[in-house]
């Protein structure tokens, strides 16, 4: 027994001799790995799909890890993506002006096992969620009203416009992904290093719900004069204030989706968060 616990306590110094806490914390931008369509491009040429990633964008990471020797470590991660602006619909033609676009405002965690190839690379791989944020559409409508009947009678003059804005905020399950990267550290000290990393992410998120939180919709004469036909308290009629995303539509209820977007129940769809990235740093050790 005795010498069970001085063999356990011979191993236990010996890893702790090399164990080493650390720090850090990093900044960088990614671009898109998993470009899917999000929606079109419509000009007087013809009409273009428009692909990407919600991952697209600066992102910053702070960790925290530990190494049992000079080789492995674990690591645990929190970072906030800023994302990038997708298109999901543009229409440039006369008389008609649309421009929505969707980004991401996300923050994640992951952990990870990290693996020395020298004293200055390393690679770490591991699994990553997303624990909070949201997706955002701002959207802005323009059509022209020129010589459209009024509520009143008669038709609106030359120039009138109806000009519409919103936001609309969409909600996601909890998802499950990989991270992993490769990186070259350089010490400035026994304490103090400076890194720079290639980073792939690799996740999708299911939306679960879309809700309005601003809409506002006017008509505005040449004159200057606005005429306020839709709020967020007031929507027009097919628009959901809340619209929830189900893996099971009737066909009645598949039919009114299919027609329109905004009816109150649509199917499911995983949108990407997939990204390749550079990441730029600086770590302390505690110690060895």
């Amino acid at each position: 027994m005795k010498k069970s616990i001085l063999m356990f306590a011979m191993i236990l110094a010996t890893v702790s001799a090399s164990a080493q806490f650390y720090v850090s914390a990093s900044g960088g931008y990614s671009i898109s790995s998993a470009g899917v369509r999000f929606g079109t491009e419509t000009t007087t040429a013809g009409v273009e799909n428009t692909y990407g990633s919600y991952g697209e964008g600066m992102h910053t990471q702070l960790r925290g890890g530990y190494f049992f020797n000079d080789t492995f470590g674990v690591e645990a991660a929190f970072g906030y993506l800023h994302g990038a602006d997708q298109t999901i619909r543009k229409v440039t033609i006369p008389g008609n002006d649309v421009d929505v676009i969707a980004r991401a405002r996300a923050y994640g965690a992951s952990a990870s096992l990290v693996y020395k190839f020298t004293n200055n690379i390393y690679g770490r791989f591991g699994a990553l969620i997303k624990v909070g944020g949201e997706t955002e559409a701002k959207g802005y409508i323009k059509q022209d009203m020129s010589g459209q009947p009024t509520p009143n009678g008669g038709n609106f003059p030359d120039g009138t416009y109806n000009e519409t804005t919103f936001t609309q905020d969409y909600k996601g399950r909890l998802p499950l992904g990989f991270i992993g990267a490769i990186g070259y550290k350089h010490e400035l000290s026994n304490k103090v290093s400076l890194f720079a990393e290639l980073e792939y992410m690799g996740i999708s998120v299911t939306r679960d719900k879309a809700i309005f939180k601003e809409f506002n919709s006017e008509i505005v004469t040449p004159d200057g004069n606005r005429m306020t036909v839709a709020t967020i308290n007031n929507l027009p009629d097919g628009y959901s204030k809340e619209i929830l995303y189900v893996d099971e539509l009737t066909l009645t209820e598949a039919a009114e989706a299919q027609a329109n977007p905004y009816a109150r129940k649509q199917l499911s769809e995983k949108v990407p968060y997939s990204s390749f990235g550079i990441n730029f740093g600086i770590s302390y050790s505690f110690g060895k």
